[in-house]
């Protein structure tokens, strides 16, 4: 089997194309090709696969197996690999659709003088904040700065999905947050009947933030797109940063708007190929 290994800021997935190929159990595959030992290694695995609402569909599994319905970084390597092998009919426009779990998603790309995708535009879709759509097991409109007891310590959280479920936490000292002992303890707190994605931020201005990230299912990484949108509403919710702003995560940099024209999070940055290989399957 065939497949390319790309990343978004670090944040990196091994990538089939399901125009030609066929992966019959992705769960499974999820898991040996993302160890980082014995497989390719990765934080998890993306199927670009045909679609009869857009250019092409992607499906996203995390290095635990799971499936998630949206990844951010993940998206824009998609778009640069259709775009690039002419997929579903893109690759003559500077934009294309995809279809997410999170619904059909519209990004833009810039392309480079040799006609590769360098930066890619996404229209991520407006925030979820409803507490039983994101979900989360509390009450109210909003959870805006809500209390929430983490090993023993109590932290304020704003959560937010961006078509999958986010916890944020504001932070003067990232360099105090133990993100090994506290990120699982999040994802898995009752109060995320779907687990959840954990992330702290210090706000360096009101238009820019630095973050640090355990996502669902695959543990640390080096950037999480969703979340960086997560945390851009929280920032706005919670009156720290404007609607428009730089993320620095520890892949890179993230450019962020949160538009209050049609309420939509728009996100902009990189996609990376980095090799491709061909997978050795019994």
């Amino acid at each position: 089997m065939r497949f390319t290994k790309m990343h978004g800021l670090g944040n990196d997935y091994v990538y089939i194309n399901c125009f030609e190929q066929t992966v019959k159990d992705p769960v499974s595959l999820a898991k040996v090709i993302s160890d980082r030992h014995t497989g390719v290694g990765s934080d998890g695995l993306i199927l670009i696969c045909p679609s009869d609402k857009a250019n092409v569909r992607m499906r996203m599994f995390n290095a635990d197996g799971s499936e998630s319905q949206m990844c951010g970084n993940g998206i824009r390597c998609v778009a640069k690999f259709a775009y690039e092998h002419k997929l579903g009919g893109s690759g003559s426009a500077p934009s294309m659709k995809i279809e997410t779990g999170r619904g059909v998603l519209t990004v833009g790309l810039e392309i480079d003088r040799n006609g590769k995708v360098e930066k890619v535009r996404v229209n991520m879709g407006q925030p979820i904040l409803q507490p039983a759509k994101i979900p989360v097991l509390l009450d109210g409109e909003k959870i805006v700065n809500m209390a929430i007891d983490v090993r023993n310590e109590r932290l304020l959280m704003t959560c937010v999905s961006m078509g999958n479920p986010h916890a944020v936490f504001f932070t003067d000292d990232l360099s105090s947050i133990n993100l090994e002992k506290a990120g699982p303890a999040i994802e898995n707190h009752e109060l995320f009947p779907q687990r959840v994605n954990a992330h702290f931020v210090k706000v360096d201005s009101r238009g820019e933030f630095s973050m640090i990230t355990w996502e669902r299912g695959s543990g640390i990484t080096m950037a999480c797109g969703t979340g960086a949108c997560a945390c851009c509403v929280a920032a706005v919710l919670t009156g720290r940063c404007d609607r428009k702003v730089k993320a620095n995560l520890p892949g890179g940099q993230l450019e962020l708007e949160w538009s209050a024209d049609d309420d939509c999070v728009y996100m902009t940055g990189p996609a990376v190929e980095v090799f491709s290989g061909e997978w050795l399957t019994v």
